[in-house]
């Protein structure tokens, strides 16, 4: 394991498919396993472990897995598939991680089948990945008041990535597949529920094996896509290191248009703003998780697809081929799953504009700390917040599979913001605005940041115009002015008294010499 205490084993630690012979990939004893080759092919089409995603497609006429030898003729090797997979369906079925609504054992066999083919960092790379943080941490210094944040750094691969996020997936998916599930069973009509009632139990494990499938696949994408540890604007992992996927700087540096090296130095220095900003904002994570199980409360799922295309079938079609053919025709290429909806669109909202507020500070700090040592910073940025917007396909995978995905749609405004909060309060008011959540600008503070800004501005007028000397005085001239009444008021009620006295003594007198 990593002395980090990040959860990754070693770099050099091959055995990736843990079969105790320290080699990557091969797929012993698993269905579909891949040579190791990195052609990303195994266990079928497109890396799908089960070929086009379906776990029976090959008796079917699909094609083959891996482990086929490609002739849709041989049985004998579709039967030693068919067998393999059973066998590591019983086995994800006994496991303590299949109780609940998600089957998590299937969900990462699966995931792992399409990593089989990916590699460890070596020592170097997380040397590399350590010298570029020690650097950044220095120059974040100046552009922000919080402190460093990263416990440590490393380099992770694929396999490591999975190991250590898993944790915080199944917090996160949980709420949302336990509410699918039930709304999937609430779909059925009451007698079919009625008549299902005893298989129950085995209708929520075939929906957990859904869902298992489904996010396996979706991680196992994210998985080789992914360059940060917190490339989503959340901490996927549970321990504050700084962690880079080296084996993707080469991709990612043409997609931005950079060499490797400032590369690096740009995704380290993004992994350790964000890293300040979760471990010195302590309700910021536990907010967006809690924003996650209030969307997830109002999910429903909606059939209006298609109850729609039912509706134009007639039982008389069926005596009449081309009536048929026709609606057949008109249903083609339409999506009729049911869709995903949710009653609280609003947590959504509120999540979006947190992971938003987040990655735009992000995008400030590190612009304000690289800009005047990196001359490409302002290219990179450019170029990095055009990969965010729009080439993250595994974001969309995750969003088809559990209903909601890490996204901050307006992470561009969010920086504009913070940019022109910067330019008119300083980095320091700037960054006292995460101090409490009620403090941060909302979802329409965004698309008009004018008024937030306004408001910070006023709150620094009323700070400065305060003068604690001259508000003591003002408390000392009132005390004194209360303290010269009542000795006003003692001083008449005195004379009263004294009046009073002596009006008393002068009238028996008179009473005195009327007698």
């Amino acid at each position: 394991m990593s002395n980090f205490g990040f959860g990754f084993p070693n770099p050099g630690d091959n055995d990736d498919d843990r079969d105790g012979d320290g080699n990557r990939g091969n797929g012993s004893g698993r269905p579909g396993g891949g040579s190791g080759d990195g052609s990303g092919g195994q266990g079928g089409q497109g890396g799908q472990p089960f070929g086009d995603g379906n776990p029976f497609s090959f008796l079917f006429g699909g094609t083959p897995g891996a482990g086929a030898s490609g002739q849709a003729g041989n049985l004998g090797d579709i039967l030693n598939q068919f067998g393999a997979m059973l066998s590591g369906f019983g086995q994800d079925m006994n496991s303590p991680d299949a109780a609940g609504p998600v089957n998590y054992a299937l969900a990462e066999r699966i995931a792992r089948q399409q990593l089989s083919g990916t590699s460890s960092p070596s020592q170097r790379d997380s040397e590399a990945v350590a010298e570029s943080v020690r650097l950044v941490e220095l120059w974040l210094d100046e552009s922000t008041d919080l402190p460093a944040g990263a416990t440590g750094s490393v380099s992770f691969g694929p396999v490591q990535w999975l190991e250590e996020t898993l944790p915080r997936w199944k917090r996160l998916v949980n709420p949302l597949a336990e509410k699918l599930g039930d709304a999937a069973l609430n779909g059925l009509p009451e007698e079919a529920r009625q008549q299902a009632g005893p298989m129950m139990g085995i209708m929520n494990q075939v929906n957990g094996m859904n869902f298992g499938m489904q996010l396996g696949r979706t991680l196992g994408e994210i998985a080789k896509d992914v360059s940060t540890s917190t490339q989503w604007g959340m901490p996927l992992a549970e321990r504050p290191v700084a962690a880079v996927a080296t084996g993707r700087l080469a991709d990612l540096a043409r997609k931005l248009g950079a060499e490797r090296r400032e590369t690096l130095i740009y995704l380290a220095a993004r992994e350790a703003a964000h890293h300040r900003l979760f471990q010195h904002v302590p309700w910021l994570v536990e907010r967006l998780v809690l924003d996650v199980e209030e969307f997830a409360a109002g999910l429903s799922l909606d059939y209006s697809a298609m109850e729609e295309a039912t509706r134009e079938f007639n039982p008389e079609m069926m005596n009449d081929p081309e009536a048929l053919q026709e609606m057949m025709g008109r249903l083609q290429g339409e999506d009729l799953a049911p869709a995903v909806v949710s009653s609280n669109q609003q947590a959504r909202v509120r999540m979006e504009t947190s992971l938003s507020l987040v990655e735009g500070w992000v995008d400030v700090v590190v612009g304000d700390a690289l800009g005047e040592r990196l001359p490409e910073t302002a290219s990179i940025a450019a170029a990095w917040s055009a990969y965010r917007d729009t080439g993250q396909p595994a974001m969309e995978s995750l969003a088809k599979a559990v209903g909601i995905s890490l996204t901050a749609p307006k992470a561009s405004e969010a920086a504009e913001l913070w940019r022109r909060l910067t330019v008119a309060v300083g980095a320091s008011r700037r960054d006292a605005v995460w101090d409490h959540p009620d403090f941060l600008p909302v979802d329409g503070d965004l698309d008009n940041p004018a008024e937030f800004i306004d408001s910070i501005l006023a709150e620094n007028d009323d700070v400065e115009r305060f003068d604690p000397i001259s508000e003591i005085e003002k408390l000392e001239r009132e005390r004194t002015g209360d303290d010269d009444a009542r000795g006003d008021d003692g001083k008449g009620e005195a004379d009263d008294s004294r009046r009073d006295d002596s009006g008393d003594t002068s009238g028996g007198d008179d009473r005195g010499d009327n007698s």
